[in-house]
């Protein structure tokens, strides 16, 4: 398995993880409760005939997720603390609740070669933080994309996704993080170029 780290010279990992997540916060704080009901790309969760809802739950138990992984706890360890339904009645501040413990956490965290087990495999805490950086910077974008939410990541994030993503593509495409690149308008601005580069730019 690929596990390599690029050398993000301006941010650290954590730091990087922050800011995707404080981004994916501020679109899933924009939807609407009619959006919720919204249809959303099977691809995008495990849930049968997906809504925006739906991904909203898949991002707060993502969310939950954290402290715990942080704080080295195993999959078995959190047993079926996080299953079922975490978003009640109102799915939004339900999800920011949650999302104000992961940052919790994360800001206190201060070990990035702590060891993370993850579904996946057992990896230092600063690969856990760039992993779930893809995951929430590009979900941030395609939800608010999806929605019809006007909205561009912040440039610091853009350009340390960058500096992290573009000396390892090839690799992170080969086992699927990325898709196929996707052409772009030519004069494009840093973002768009971004989002072609890994496949997520739908104009």
């Amino acid at each position: 398995m690929w596990v390599a780290t690029a050398n993000v010279a301006r941010m650290t990992s954590r730091d990087l993880f922050l800011l995707a997540d404080a981004a994916l916060r501020t679109v899933i704080d924009s939807i609407t409760p009619a959006q919720l009901a919204l249809p959303a790309p099977a691809t995008w969760t495990r849930a049968a005939n997906p809504t925006v809802r739906d991904l909203v739950a898949a991002h707060a138990k993502d969310e939950a997720w954290v402290p715990d992984v942080l704080a080295g706890r195993t999959i078995d360890e959190v047993g079926t603390d996080w299953d079922g339904d975490l978003l009640g009645a109102d799915p939004i501040a339900a999800y920011d609740r949650v999302n104000d413990l992961a940052t919790a956490a994360v800001t206190a965290s201060n070990d990035p070669d702590a060891i993370a087990h993850l579904s996946y495999g057992d990896l230092p805490v600063s690969v856990f933080f760039e992993h779930t950086t893809y995951y929430r910077a590009f979900q941030a974008w395609s939800i608010a994309k999806l929605i019809g939410f006007d909205y561009s990541l912040p440039d610091e994030l853009v350009d340390g996704l960058w500096e992290l993503v573009m000396p390892q593509l090839d690799e992170l495409r080969a086992i699927h993080v990325f898709g196929p690149e996707v052409e772009v308008p030519a004069g494009a601005d840093k973002q768009t170029r971004l989002l072609g580069k890994t496949g997520f730019w739908i104009d």
